[in-house]
This record gives C-alpha cells, sequence and structure tokens, in this order.
C-alpha cells in the first residue's frame, strides 16, 4: 500500500498494482485484491478506468473485452458498458472503482467495504 495522493477520496485505501506498462495501451487486465476481482483498463490516450471484472450479463471477462472511447464490450455477448458511469444495456451494471497513475504506478481505491461504486440503472 502506497500513501494516498490527495483529493476528495478521503476514507479510501490505495493499493498499488504496480508499475503502468503491466497494462499496454488500449488493453484490459485483471487484478485480484483479497478477495476482490477488478479489472483495470488503459485507453489509447493512457486514461484508466477500474470496473468489476466479471461482466453482470454471463460473467464474460471484462479484461479481454474491446475497449474505447471510455467503453468495454464484453467478449462473451457483446454487452456494452460505460466504463465512467457503469452504466450499461438492459438495467445492467458495472461496480467502478477509482483509479489513478501517479509517478509511474497504477493506484486502485478502495473505499469502506471494497464494493466498488454502484451505477443508477438507465431507465
Amino acid at each position: 500500500m502506497v500513501s494516498p495522493p490527495s483529493g476528495p477520496s478521503e476514507g479510501h485505501r490505495w493499493v498499488s498494482l504496480g508499475n503502468l506498462d503491466k497494462i499496454p495501451l488500449g488493453q484490459g487486465l485483471a487484478f485480484r485484491i483479497g478477495s476482490l476481482e477488478v479489472a483495470v483498463f488503459r485507453q489509447r490516450d493512457g486514461k484508466f478506468f477500474a470496473a468489476q471484472s466479471r461482466c453482470p450479463h454471463k460473467s464474460g471477462p471484462l479484461a479481454d473485452g474491446l475497449l474505447g472511447a471510455g467503453k468495454i464490450i464484453c467478449p462473451l455477448h457483446a454487452k456494452k458498458f460505460d466504463l465512467a458511469t457503469g452504466q450499461g444495456p438492459e438495467h445492467l451494471c458495472l461496480k467502478t472503482y477509482p483509479v489513478r497513475e501517479v509517478s509511474g504506478e497504477i493506484l486502485l481505491s478502495l473505499g469502506p467495504g471494497s464494493a466498488g461504486e454502484e451505477c443508477a440503472p438507465a431507465a
């Protein structure tokens, strides 16, 4: 664990996932932190996102999906999710997690209970 970056996420514990080169541009990688499995994505522009690692539709491995424009497409049934909000099709949602890069290191923020942030299903 590293010292938390300054910002609005007080009460969160920041966990180092290693060097940012671990995740190539345009790809995702699944990480296990205790019993929690999280997928971290690095867009081609270098922006990071983190979400639950399994699709809520049929448990597809989201880290293996197609990434672009802040969205991930599940490799099993092509369900598309917004990685910033967790919004998906058919009232499906992903849990999302704050993630950032600091001095070449990927940091994932885990809040109380490490449950992630739930989105509200689209109407």
